[in-house]
């Protein structure tokens, strides 16, 4: 198989994520820090059929997207995302979908002496197994600890190392020591591009119903604001027309004014027993229902009585 020149490597890759940009109206932007080959391998067999892994240097990313702006300017706005160790994720799937399958893919990893923690690492109190040769080492890190039975014994969990922290060397070898590796590394979502928007990953965890929930917030403050200064909004006429309703059922109920909906308010302003004759049916089958169960219940406990003498 014969090799290709840079040049014509380089003219395909062009190609290849111009094509790809056609072909998928939406990606993820992935950093690839701490990555492996194989751990990349893994994750595009992952995403056979769903998605395609595109890496590559970031000056030759810039270049292609550039030279197909005037075919899809909408691609400019990916330009300031393109920085650091970053390849793409195209997809005609759920995002969220994707997403899932790409975070799944990590790999645990031991802690590297000079790396940035990722996140906060803590040793348990635990006996260590090590012998007490190895006293001074925590002596050095400050950790509390015992002999028992000939080995040494943490007293107390540690705070080894805190998020965003370098990795001292001296951290790095006492997690060695002890087989744990506190970190995972994978790709890493940092941006969404969707048909010209860009956004957060962190807005695919958003819901249907917790948009509708905003919306109603937002419009519920709209129609507050409304009726507060005295401006009418389409938030806020049915409030004002309900108010102005019950204003108009108010000033018939004490004058002779008559319209159709105030009728029956006036009949019961006018003859308070109605209230009595509507409540009363309502009243009698709610009392009927309670004798009814008082009644089952006796006749439950009579069975059970008999069948406890005579069963």
């Amino acid at each position: 198989m014969v090799k290709e020149d840079k040049s014509t490597w380089k003219a395909n890759y062009f190609t290849r994520i111009i094509q790809l940009f056609e072909e998928f109206p939406k990606c993820f932007i992935v950093g690839a820090d701490n990555v492996g080959s194989k751990q990349m391998q893994s994750i595009r067999t992952k995403l056979r059929g769903k998605a395609v892994v595109l890496m590559g240097k970031n000056t030759m990313m810039r270049k292609a997207i550039r030279g197909h702006l005037e075919s899809n300017p909408a691609l400019e706005r990916l330009l300031p995302h393109i920085k650091g160790n970053i390849g793409f994720v195209f997809t005609n799937e759920s995002l969220p979908d994707i997403r899932d399958i790409i975070l799944e893919q990590k790999v645990a990893a031991p802690a590297r002496a000079g790396a940035l923690a990722p996140k906060d690492v803590f040793v348990p109190a635990q006996n260590t197994g090590l012998g007490p040769e190895k006293t001074s080492f925590f002596q050095a890190l400050q950790i509390a600890t015992k002999i028992t039975r000939g080995t040494i014994e943490i007293l107390n969990e540690v705070h080894l190392i805190k998020l965003d922290e370098r990795v001292g060397a001296s951290e790095a070898a006492l997690l060695n020591m002890l087989n744990i590796s506190p970190f995972s590394y994978g790709l890493k979502m940092l941006t969404v591009y969707e048909e010209g928007s860009i956004f957060d990953p962190s807005m695919l965890d958003i819901t249907s119903e917790e948009i509708m929930n905003r919306f109603m917030g937002g419009l519920q403050n709209v129609a507050a604001l409304s009726l507060a200064i005295d401006y009418p909004t389409i938030a806020s006429v049915p409030h004002s027309i309900i108010y102005g309703f019950k204003n108009l059922m108010a000033l018939a109920a004490v004058t002779d004014i008559e319209f159709e909906e105030a009728k029956m308010l006036k009949e019961y302003l006018a003859d308070p027993s109605k209230f009595v004759v509507a409540a009363a049916p309502a009243a009698a089958s709610t009392e009927a229902k309670k004798e009814e169960k008082v009644e089952e219940e006796e006749e439950s406990d009579d069975d059970d009585m008999g069948l406890d003498l005579f069963g």
